[in-house]
């Protein structure tokens, strides 16, 4: 009863899609250690992201369940089912935020003097939609503090790398969120929610999903001059751009039945991709 419980809240949170941010952070946490930083700051830095990323996408499914209940889309999700109640949500959401708290106080000071900010950006993003397509960025910001979080948790500073590496991936996540957004332009212009596509229309919104993936990859490049990676981590840049690639060659104004796969699966192994690369890298 117990595993069939925990399954169905992993389900909720959708906790495979950990595989989007939680690889960044060990990306800059094996940059900032040139290589494997101690059990404890790796440990602790494991359990701010898990428990980081499962709060945000509670906190949204708390706050969107009325929007989720109206979208033929998402109306088969745990809460407009009435399979999972709102109390255990917030419990869920109370455990994690207790978790990200604890692990900031394990780590250091400045880590527990900036945990407010991301915190904030996990209460807002649900909000978001509601009043600014900005949305996809916001998320995408979101996203982008796992970077500079491990960074911090490793060296106790911020620096311009993790900066850099952090706003890749918000652009990344941005990205790829705008293509998602697509399948719900109707939806969201007849409830008036705010996005990219139902705003600029999913062809312009496609169009700009490209121009921040494109701007993704130059960042890592970027990133990679500045911490003086080899050839290794530019050839997972390179796999990454063919991905990305051909995530937008499968998707068009007139075609969204590969949106899934365009905004998800190959995001997931977008990350993993980049995180094998780069960990080759460093530890060569």
């Amino acid at each position: 009863m117990a595993l069939n419980r925990l399954k169905t809240y992993g389900e909720l949170v959708m906790f495979s899609h950990t595989l989007f941010s939680v690889p960044f952070g060990l990306i800059s946490m094996f940059m900032a250690a040139n290589g494997f930083p101690t059990f404890w700051v790796t440990f602790w830095i494991l359990v701010a992201l898990v428990s980081a990323r499962t709060a945000a996408n509670a906190l949204n499914r708390l706050i969107d369940k009325d929007i989720d209940a109206r979208n033929p889309r998402t109306a088969g999700r745990h809460m407009p089912q009435g399979l999972v109640k709102a109390h255990e949500v917030v419990a869920l959401i109370l455990v994690c935020f207790g978790f990200l708290t604890l692990s900031a106080f394990m780590l250091n000071p400045l880590c527990v003097v900036l945990l407010p900010f991301p915190i904030f950006l996990f209460l807002v993003y649900s909000f978001t939609k509601r009043f600014t397509w900005t949305c996809h960025i916001v998320l995408g910001a979101a996203c982008g503090c796992a970077p500079v979080g491990a960074w911090i948790a490793v060296r106790g500073n911020i620096s311009w790398v993790s900066l850099v590496l952090g706003t890749a991936v918000m652009l990344w996540v941005a990205g790829f969120d705008i293509i998602y957004g697509a399948q719900d332009v109707e939806f969201d212009r007849e409830e008036g929610l705010f996005s990219i596509p139902s705003v600029f229309g999913i062809r312009k919104g496609l169009i700009i999903s490209a121009l921040f993936h494109a701007a993704a990859v130059l960042l890592l490049i970027y990133v990679g001059t500045l911490t003086s990676m080899g050839w290794v981590y530019i050839a997972g840049v390179a796999v990454v751009s063919g991905l990305l690639l051909y995530e937008h060659l499968i998707v068009s104004p007139t075609n969204l039945k590969n949106v899934t796969i365009a905004s998800y699966s190959i995001n997931q192994i977008v990350s993993v991709m980049l995180l094998v690369f780069s960990a080759v890298d460093i530890f060569m």
